[in-house]
Formats: C-alpha cells, sequence, structure tokens
C-alpha cells in the first residue's frame, strides 16, 4: 500500500529521528538488562542500515514476531510486563522497533511523541542535576526533530536547532508558573506503586559480621543535617537507628514485640537541627541522641529510636531537636533486662568463661573497663577482617582480633550478658564531614556505625562506644584517618587533597541547593513560597485561579512579542493583495507564481470586462514597485479603486 504524497517522509529527516531515538533511549542502558540494551543497539543499527542503503523496510510479520518475542524476555525478566523496570523496558523496546517501520510522517511523529515521554522516565532512576542537563539537551534535540518534520529545509541544520531552541525557552516561564502554582502532593513525583523504589537500600535491621564494613565501603550520603546555632563535636553526634536485642549466635535483630514507653531525663538544653533524609526504605529518621522534639508523623519507640509511621522511600526533610546529655530509663523492666542478658546456649565458651572471670567481685563499671583495656591492647579496626566462625565472638577475640565496629559492638555485647550486664547493639551513623560552603553536616554511608548500651542501676542505659577504645580517631576526625591504607574506602574519601576536597565541597553544595530548592519544592514549602507572594491559606481553587491568570499573562504577552517581532508589509504589496481580492471575488483565481502579466492576460479571457481596468492596476502596480515615482501610492489605489464591485 503506497503512502500519500502529502504523508510521504523526507529521507534526509530520518537521521533526526535515529538521533531522538538514541538521545532517549541510550541513558537506560544503566538500569536494562544487558539482553534487551543489545536488543535495542540491534534494533536501532539494523534501522540505520537500512536507511543508508535505502533497503526495503521489513515486513509486518517480521515486526509482530520481534513484539512477540520482546514481550516475552522482558515479561521472563521482570515477571511482569507492568510496574517502572518493566513498563520503561517495553517503551525502549518498542522505540527502537518503531524506527523499522519509518514509512511516513504519521510514524515519525509517533516516535517524537515517544521520544517525549521516555524523557519523563528517566526520572524514576535519578533525578540528579547531570540527569536534568541530559533531559534538557535530549528535549532540544527531540523538538528540533518536530520542527524538520514540518517542513525544516534539509541543509539548515543550524536553523531548524536555533528555532527548536528559541521554542524551548519561550516554554521557560510556562515551566516556572507551573513550577511554584501547580498543587504540590504528597509523595514521590516520580515513583510507581510497586517498584519505584526497589534496590534502594541503607542501614539494616540486622547485623552480622561484615554487613556494616560493607556499607561502610560507598560513598553516598545517607543525609544532611544542618544545626540551628553551633555544631556540635563530632564525637558527639550519633544517629540512632534500630536496637538490636536479640542474637542467635551469628546474626543480631531487633525485638519485634511491643517495649515500656521510653523515661527520658535530658541533662541538657537541646539543639535544634533540620535533617534531610535520603531514601533507605525503613522507618527510622536517624535522629540524634537523644530526641526530645519529634517532626507531627514520628514516634519515639521504647528503644529510643526515632521511626516514622511508614518507611522512608523518597528524600524528606524533618525538623527535630535532641540533647546530647541525657538519663535513659533509669529503672528497667524486669523483661527487658533478662531479653538482654540472654545468649545462645554452647556458644563462644572462652568469651562466657573470660566474662565470668571478670565479674568475680567486679562492679560493673570495672567489667565495662576490663571489656575496654582488652580492645585498646593489640586489636585492629580494618574493613577487611578475617572469616569467622560458629564461635565468631571467640575468633574475633582470642585468634584474629582484626574487626569492624560491628564486631566490637558484638564483643563488647556478648561479654557484658555473660557477665551478668544487660547490654544490646545500636546500629546507625557516627560522626558526618561538614561543609563549609552551605553550613551542612553530609553524613554518608560510609559513616554507617554500631556500637553498645549497657544498662547500670540507677543510670539506666549508658552508650559504650568499643570501636573508640581501639580507634579514638574513628569517633574524633572520621573514618577516613582511622584506616590504613589500602583499606577499600570511596576513592574520594581517601583523597586528601585540598582541592580535591574543595571540588567535592563545591558539587556537593549545589547538589544539596538542586535537592533542597527543586526536588524539595513540596506542598510546606510551596505555602512558604507562595505566603512570601501574598497568597496565605491557598487551596486547589485559588491555586487553580492564580495559575490560569498567570498563564494567560504569558500568553498574551507572548502575543504581544510576536505581532512586534511581525515584519511590517510592503504597502505596495498590501494594495495589490487588495486587487486580487477583487479578482477572487470575481472568480478568478490567482496563483501566487503567476506574474502581473500572465494574470492580465488570463483576465481578458476569462472576464473581457475586467480587462480594461485591471490593465490601470497592472501599470500602477509595477510603477509603483519598479519605477522612480515621488508618490507610487496614490495611482494604484485610485486604479483599484476604479475595478467594478
Amino acid at each position: 500500500m503506497s503512502t500519500p504524497a502529502s504523508e510521504a517522509l523526507d529521507r534526509h529527516a530520518t537521521p533526526w529521528l535515529f538521533a531522538a531515538a538514541l538521545a532517549t533511549t541510550a541513558p537506560h542502558a544503566i538500569h536494562q538488562p544487558v539482553w534487551l540494551t543489545s536488543l535495542s543497539a540491534v534494533l536501532l543499527g539494523w534501522a540505520v542500515w537500512l536507511w543508508w542503503k535505502d533497503e526495503r523496510l521489513p515486513g509486518r510479520w517480521i515486526i509482530v514476531l520481534l513484539v512477540a518475542g520482546g514481550c516475552a524476555g522482558i515479561l521472563a525478566e521482570f515477571r511482569s510486563l507492568f510496574g517502572r523496570d518493566a513498563g520503561v523496558a517495553m517503551l525502549v523496546m518498542f522505540m527502537c522497533m518503531k524506527l523499522l517501520e519509518l514509512r511516513s510522517r504519521r510514524d515519525a511523529m509517533v516516535i517524537v511523541t515517544l521520544g517525549y515521554f521516555l524523557l519523563l522516565t528517566h526520572y524514576f532512576y535519578s533525578q540528579s542535576i547531570p540527569t536534568g542537563v541530559w533531559l534538557l539537551a535530549a528535549m532540544w534535540l527531540v523538538t528540533a526533530t518536530l520542527v524538520r518534520l514540518h517542513g525544516g529545509p534539509a541543509s539548515a541544520t543550524r536553523d531548524t536547532l536555533r528555532y527548536a531552541g528559541m521554542l524551548c525557552l519561550q516554554a521557560i516561564p510556562f515551566m516556572l508558573v507551573l513550577y511554584l502554582l501547580f498543587p504540590r502532593i504528597s509523595g514521590p513525583l516520580w515513583g510507581l506503586p510497586t517498584d519505584a523504589h526497589a534496590g534502594k537500600t541503607g542501614l539494616s535491621d540486622t547485623m552480622s559480621p561484615g554487613s556494616i564494613a560493607q556499607l561502610a565501603q560507598s560513598g553516598e550520603i545517607a543525609f544532611r543535617v544542618r544545626f540551628e546555632g553551633s555544631q556540635p563535636p563530632k564525637q558527639k553526634l550519633y544517629w540512632r537507628g534500630p536496637v538490636m536485642e536479640q542474637f542467635d549466635g551469628t546474626t543480631w535483630r531487633r525485638y519485634e514485640g511491643r517495649h515500656p514507653a521510653a523515661k527520658l531525663e535530658t541533662l541538657s538544653p537541646p539543639i535544634r537541627y533540620e535533617t534531610t533524609l535520603e531514601p533507605h526504605n525503613q522507618p527510622w529518621l536517624l535522629a540524634l541522641d537523644a530526641p526530645t522534639a519529634l517532626p507531627d508523623d514520628a514516634i519515639l519507640t521504647g528503644s529510643l529510636t526515632t521511626i516514622s509511621r511508614k518507611p522512608i522511600n523518597e528524600r524528606q526533610r524533618f525538623r527535630l531537636a535532641a540533647s546530647l546529655d541525657y538519663r535513659f530509663n533509669p529503672s528497667e523492666e524486669p523483661p527487658v533486662l533478662r531479653r538482654n542478658l540472654a545468649l545462645p546456649d554452647d556458644s563462644n565458651p572462652r568469651t562466657r568463661a573470660l566474662a565470668a572471670q571478670w565479674r568475680a567481685g567486679n562492679a560493673p563499671e570495672a567489667v565495662i573497663a576490663k571489656a575496654l583495656a582488652l580492645f585498646a591492647a593489640d586489636f585492629t579496626y580494618t574493613l577487611r577482617p578475617p572469616l569467622l566462625g560458629r564461635n565468631g565472638v571467640d575468633e574475633f577475640l582470642f585468634q584474629s582480633k582484626r574487626g569492624f565496629c560491628e564486631h566490637y559492638a558484638a564483643a563488647f555485647v556478648t561479654l557484658m550478658r555473660a557477665a551478668g550486664i544487660p547490654a544490646r547493639v545500636v546500629g546507625g551513623y557516627q560522626g558526618g564531614e561538614y561543609n563549609p560552603l552551605d553550613q551542612y553536616l553530609v553524613v554518608r554511608q560510609s559513616d554507617a556505625h554500631a556500637w553498645a548500651e549497657v544498662w547500670l542501676d540507677g543510670k539506666g542505659w549508658v552508650r559504650v562506644d568499643p570501636t573508640a577504645a581501639v580507634s579514638p580517631d574513628r569517633i574524633e576526625t572520621g573514618i577516613a584517618d582511622a584506616l590504613g591504607a589500602g583499606e577499600p574506602l570511596p576513592v574520594f574519601i581517601q583523597m586528601r587533597a585540598d582541592w580535591v576536597r574543595t571540588l567535592r565541597y563545591r558539587w556537593e553544595a549545589i547538589n544539596n541547593a538542586w535537592n533542597q530548592q527543586v526536588l524539595g519544592y513540596d506542598p510546606d514549602r510551596q505555602r512558604e513560597v507562595l505566603a512570601r507572594l501574598g497568597l496565605v491559606d491557598t487551596d486547589w481553587r485559588s491555586l487553580a485561579i492564580a495559575l490560569g491568570s498567570a498563564c494567560g499573562l504569558l500568553v498574551a504577552g507572548l502575543m504581544a512579542w510576536a505581532l512586534y517581532q511581525r515584519p511590517e508589509r510592503d504597502p505596495v504589496v498590501r494594495l495589490w493583495h487588495k486587487a486580487l481580492r477583487h479578482l477572487a471575488r470575481r472568480k478568478v483565481d490567482c496563483a501566487p507564481w503567476e506574474t502581473p502579466h500572465a494574470l492580465l492576460q488570463r483576465v481578458r479571457a476569462e472576464q473581457p470586462d475586467l480587462a480594461e481596468p485591471f490593465q490601470r492596476v497592472v501599470d500602477a502596480y509595477l510603477a509603483a514597485r519598479y519605477g522612480n515615482t515621488d508618490n507610487p501610492l496614490q495611482p494604484l489605489r485610485d486604479a483599484i479603486a476604479q475595478l467594478p464591485r
């Protein structure tokens, strides 16, 4: 079936479609399975080869088989054809397959429309500044492709890009108005219900040897903090996560039952701060010990952990307060104490024997001091400890003597329980790095930490950090100073040069501003901005009115600007077109390419009674257009006025 001439696709416009398809699908290669990326590359290369050789496009049945095979592969890979990853994979595959049936402008418009939609899907995976810059460039290219499809000359690539750039620039005011006034919704804008946050991990609710060491090898930012006033010393910054009380000999876990309400007595003025927490799919807010003021939708558990009512699966800001000196549960419930004395039967006999020796005739404080002195003697702090067996604590204390914070916390708590002192493991983060450019404290995954809590009669739960006995630098200055050369820390953390640190500070400050001001423009921030503009207590109706009014004013402004920029028509040409309208009313069609004399000859043949008056119009027009007279318009006006009505 042939394509009508009006719908035929210009061969020279096809490379623009290839470029648009590549720009909108290539970044997804990072997230898609290898086989799908390879299939998309083969399909795109095949389409380019067919265009280059001017070969016939594949038949419909071949396309149907490709679609069926691709859908079957996606179903086998993702176990679904719906959801974020499967849906994006389908779009990428369809984009590349559509290039194999480019026969008309309608097919080309499908590719352009699909390209615009694919641009949005990149925000499912990243909302960073580089992603935004790439998508702006890709949108410019897709818009240029649309311009080229609608009549841009094949040789005017620069003009096509310039025109598309002007269209994008004209859209910026509308973008800003929509960004500021469109009603914000709570929740992730670019998420899907089932798998929008799959793969985002952070501090787990379990701890086993090596778990935190593996997390500490990541340089990703866990959260940012801005204090109201001066920043506390780094050694006092313990960001509390899950409290783990149950131990099976290898893994520490949270107690899932109900804790008694926390009895907290503050001994120092509260410190107020705002934290911007990255998504980690867990409920804890990683508040500073010990929390005294919480967000509205947060809860303080009986183990002093601040949790949200639902998992944190999007970047969120919280305002909190904490007292760094406190007394927590000086009188504890017996079931809690019994739970924090339990140890697996027949495990770690040498550790139990050592603890029993310490316990004889010593107060709990003395036992704690002996344990810390043991760690400070000849133990090594490292991210590369050896593997441990069934009696892991025994092997760690008496053989390897090499470990990370989870090894020291677990061994210390085991020693304390064996000595009859209630103790438990606390997971979280410790310290952080202050960025002087934006005054935020940056806490990374590499700051993940585990410490211990012991219960002392009359004092309650007291923090004890055995890692500080082994490596004081870890607590006072950070993990980079505590570990030796060759440890698997992120490269940018190991590089200590001032210029590297300055560049990192600048880039992270820019990213933080992007997150806070752009991505963090939530309903609360929108209300703050609108209140500064005089719009107080806005609801969706008032926002809709403001949005419509602002867009209307922008449209009126652009129309006025376009009319102002419109070139002035030659008055002689304007009068000539007035004469042509006279002829049109007398049923004389005037082709745009027809010269005045040719048109005059046709008027003589079709409308003889018009020949003489139109002869005067033609003479006056040619004299006004090409002659050298002082007043060229008046004779032409008079001649047109004498045309029969």
